[in-house]
């Protein structure tokens, strides 16, 4: 497990925290020379780690979290690159005023994080006052009335912003449901039945299959008469799954709601969204139980295709999975995690890895997870490199929701999956991808609004905060020219 750790942080850049490793140690009422000793170095050297005058390095970084009970990723360079460019969206803003240069900004994602957060979430909050204010000015036009509401965050937002500040992974309902898979001895392929009579047995629930709403309702539960009824439109894969969440709203109860309270703030309808969210977090584990499926995708090469036929879930289902594993001390491949509309809306996304997904604007037209669409039921690959230099390999493919009857619209969306460029040996899709040359990898963004890139044809917006060039004598293939 220490080797697996040490692997993990042994290829950082140079960490400089002394500001948190200072407020870590006081805050546990330790003293230097304590710390030093516990640490095996002296007391001078840790003094120029706090002072930032020294790097942290990796085998310090495990001692201390041996010693200060730390998850190692708290001070993992993925974090800054996350916090670095959450700032850079709050200071892109044109509304702030002063220009803040990428030199303080990464000091403060570097040195102070606490810090860098609590401007991020203070800037989200003002945004969403912002949209609020713009929203009430519209409806009391329209309708001649209206009472001021203003809510730090939409529910979805919070609960979509308390999973990624846990990497998609919460522990107390992973581990809940593979101890529950170990018990019932699941076989992918009979999980159905096999939940089906564990609901009926431990909480006296009869399970019917029947067509709900023509294929519009998937589960439905009433608690009064214990039936729970799935859709019979599903398939095997899917009826366990909708059985699998049912099964986690009731038998981990316990470990979801204080979790959901959590992320909820007070705000009923998030926290009703979190338990949900947490219920198919619970199930995906329970068909999936977690060192079961991470040592069939390290075997596979993370092939999502194989995984597919050894769980029995489909593709997307399979990439969700595969976006969560970050137990500590058995870390799978940090994934990311999309997926959007033919009109580019985002409908879900999750990230265990840096990779940042703008909040400003839509997202790069450039990226593969939109030609995918073009290219419906197809694995696409691509090599992508971000503004700041730093590479990712992303997959992407389509996966098709079918409707109920004639003539009833179903729903197509393309589903990406990307990983660090460091981590993608490891997968099957990087064959032949030429990875030890990188100079032809698509240059994308997090979008539009917030890219440096200026050169850039397919730009649709001006970048925030930098004046355009506009000269009425030239025609240029890239349009918003920086001046």
């Amino acid at each position: 497990m220490v080797d697996a750790l040490f692997a993990n942080v042994a290829n950082m850049k140079k960490l400089y925290v002394g500001v948190r490793l200072r407020r870590l140690r006081e805050e546990r009422r330790i003293t230097q020379i304590a710390l030093a000793q516990s640490l095996g170095i002296s007391p001078s050297y840790l003094n120029q780690l706090e002072s930032n005058h020294r790097p942290l390095t990796a085998p310090v970084l495990l001692k201390l979290s041996e010693i200060l009970g730390l998850d190692v990723r708290a001070f993992a360079e993925g974090e800054q690159a996350r916090l670095l460019a959450d700032l850079r969206d709050v200071f892109a803003d044109p509304a702030g005023g002063e220009t803040i240069a990428a030199a303080e900004l990464r000091e403060i994602a570097g040195a102070m994080p606490a810090v860098g957060r609590e401007i991020v979430a203070l800037h989200r909050r003002y945004r969403h006052a912002l949209e609020k204010a713009d929203a009430m000015a519209i409806q009391t036009e329209l309708s001649g009335g209206g009472a001021p509401s203003f809510a730090a965050l939409e529910p979805f937002e919070q609960v979509r912003d308390f999973f990624d500040a846990h990497h998609n992974y919460f522990d107390a309902v992973d581990s809940r449901a593979e101890a529950l898979n170990e018990t019932l001895r699941l076989e992918p392929y009979l999980a159905f039945e096999s939940l089906s009579s564990y609901l009926e047995r431990e909480f006296d629930v009869r399970v019917a299959l029947e067509l709900l709403d023509g294929g519009k309702t998937r589960r439905a539960f009433d608690p009064a008469s214990r039936l729970i009824t799935i859709s019979n439109h599903l398939d095997a894969g899917q009826r366990a799954f909708q059985l699998a969440i049912q099964i986690g709203l009731l038998a981990a109860s316990d470990v979801i709601a204080p979790l959901a309270v959590k992320a909820a703030a007070g705000s009923a309808t998030a926290e009703r969204l979190a338990r949900i969210g947490l219920a198919n977090h619970f199930a995906a584990a329970l068909l999936m139980p977690y060192r079961r499926f991470l040592v069939a995708a390290e075997a596979e090469g993370y092939d999502i295709g194989r995984l597919r036929h050894l769980f029995g879930q489909g593709f997307e289902t399979i990439c969700h999975r595969l976006a969560s594993l970050q137990r500590p001390g058995a870390v799978g491949v940090p994934f990311f995690f999309i997926r959007v509309d033919r009109a580019g809306n985002i409908s879900k996304r999750q990230s265990a890895a840096d990779f940042h997904f703008s909040r400003v604007g839509g997202a790069c037209p450039l990226w593969n997870v939109y030609e995918a669409f073009s290219q419906p039921g197809r694995i696409l690959t691509q090599v992508a490199q971000m503004p700041d230099g730093r590479t990712y390999l992303w997959i992407a493919r389509t996966v098709h929701h079918e409707a109920g009857g004639y003539a009833e619209p179903g729903k197509t969306f393309a589903v990406g999956l990307g990983c660090d460029i460091r981590n993608a040996p490891k997968l099957v899709y990087s064959k032949g991808l030429g990875l030890d040359d990188l100079s032809a990898a698509t240059p994308i963004g997090v979008g539009c609004k917030m890219c440096e890139r200026p050169a850039c044809a397919q730009r649709a917006f001006p970048q925030i905060g930098r004046p355009v060039a506009v000269d009425e004598n030239r025609a240029r293939v890239a349009p918003f020219a920086v001046d």
